[in-house]
């Protein structure tokens, strides 16, 4: 079940969830908005290769704002630290901004039980857009879960800049799809 905005200020106020620093007015029907942090990051790279180590080129967002071009992911942070004892996180992006062109969120809007951070936005632009540091960019919803709660210790889940994984953890090297595959194996 999907946590009402009552719900999620009544959780924040006991302590089960983390949406720090909180605005009341950010509260919606069934979500919390969260804002663009101040530092982009994308790729400096021709070819991504899962398996190499990503070189990232970071760029503060200056007050004017920042242009984001196509074609280029955009690694950034909310400023809240968002998350909870027992329930998981789902971060998208605003429709609004949807309608002008900018994608958030589009590949992993899932987090998990326990991990309490700002968190890495994925953004995409498919037109020249600006954006400010600040901005209301997407907003949280809180899920429920069923059964017994294991929360998340993985490396994703304690991290407060944009980052991309290390190699080993895309294609850790004794993974037997880490070579080409013949056409006689498929």
């Amino acid at each position: 079940m999907i946590l009402t905005g009552p719900e999620i200020e009544r959780r924040r106020q006991l302590g089960e969830l983390r949406l720090e620093p909180f605005v009341p007015d950010f509260v919606n029907p069934c979500s919390y908005n969260y804002r663009l942090g101040p530092v982009l990051r994308t790729l400096d790279v021709g070819v991504v290769d899962p398996r190499a180590e990503l070189p990232l080129v970071e760029m503060e967002i200056p007050p004017h704002g920042l242009v984001l071009e196509p074609r280029r992911v955009y690694l950034g942070t909310t400023v809240e630290q968002i998350g909870g004892s027992d329930t998981v996180p789902c971060l998208i992006g605003r429709s609004s901004l949807g309608r002008l062109g900018v994608f958030v969120q589009f590949a992993a809007d899932m987090g998990n039980t326990g991990a309490c951070h700002r968190w890495t936005l994925e953004i995409e632009v498919v037109q020249p857009v600006r954006l400010y540091p600040g901005m209301v960019i997407g907003q949280v919803s809180f899920w429920t879960t069923v059964g017994e709660v294991s929360t998340y210790q993985g490396r994703f889940g304690r991290i407060d800049e944009a980052t991309t994984p290390p190699p080993p953890h895309l294609l850790p090297p004794n993974c037997p799809f880490a070579s080409p595959l013949s056409a006689s194996s498929l």
